[in-house]
Formats: C-alpha cells, structure tokens, sequence
C-alpha cells in the first residue's frame, strides 16, 4: 500500500521540484549580476534607505551584537540569509552566521551589524525586513515581511512567490 501511494505522488513530487528549479534558474539568468552587484553596492553607501534594501529590525541588531560579543574569534560575524527551494510553501528562509562575503554578495549594514545575501537569494528578498523573535516555542531570526512572496505558511520559513 506505500508502495501504490509512493507511486501516486511521485510524479507531483518531481513536478514540483523542477518547477522550482526552473524558477531559482530563470530568477538568476533574468538580473545581470553587474546590475545587481551595482544597485545593491548604491543600496548600502547612500544615506536614504533604498526600497529593495533589506532592513533590520532593532531585535535583529541586539541579538547579533550578543552573538557578536560571545564568540571568541576576532572576526566579526555576520548574518547570512538565503533562499533554497523546498519548505511548506516551495522556497524556505535559511540563516546561518558566517565571517567571510563572496564576491556576488549584498552587504546591508545597521549600528555595525551585517546581512549578507548571495545574489540569486537577493531576487526573492528585495525589500524584506530581518527580525529576532523570541516566542514560547522557539527563538529565531525570520524574514517578517517580504514583498517578493505572495503567500507562506505559519512557520514564517517558508513563502511562495509569483509565478
């Protein structure tokens, strides 16, 4: 009987998967990285908050400046968000602390706190707000608002964007 349900969803399944691969590459080679790479360094250095800058919450600062002053390297630590197909909605939020930028990374900065986004990530994140939220049943970094979705689900990791 897993087997025949195996079977059955199968071909959803792979449909969906290409489907979000398709939308991942066709975001990437629809920007021209120079354009991109461009626009976000202007996004950064003007004094005038760009709309398709990520902005950070206050929460967001503090919890970074605590995490920041706990580590025992001295390399400052930033905060990486990216985009990865899969999660409830078909895109999910992944944060993870890193110490270094590549070269087709967006830097956005606040009172010395860093956000790095890769620039296929940057398509679906144009706009968002970056906050910590400390709740009953977890503690986390979360993308509160993102223009790019259209639709997610409860665990706010996870969105849907137009296609």
């Amino acid at each position: 009987m897993s087997r025949s349900l195996i079977q059955r969803i199968s071909p959803f399944l792979i449909a969906r998967i290409k489907q979000n691969h398709k939308l991942l590459r066709s975001s990437f080679y629809s920007s021209s990285s120079s354009a991109l790479h461009e626009a976000s360094s202007e996004s950064c250095q003007s004094p005038s908050p760009s709309v398709d800058a990520i902005h950070i919450t206050d929460n967001c600062v503090k919890r970074m400046k605590e995490l920041q002053a706990s580590e025992d390297t001295s390399k400052e630590k930033m905060l990486r968000l990216s985009v990865e197909a899969g999660g409830c909605s078909g895109f999910q939020y992944v944060f993870d602390l890193d110490d270094k930028t590549n070269p087709d990374d967006s830097v956005f900065e606040r009172e010395g706190v860093k956000v790095v986004v890769d620039n296929i990530s940057y398509d679906f994140v144009k706009g968002a707000t970056v906050d910590y939220v400390e709740e009953l049943i977890r503690s986390a970094f979360v993308v509160t608002t993102n223009p790019s979705a259209v639709g997610g689900c409860s665990c706010k990791s996870s969105f849907m964007v137009k296609q």
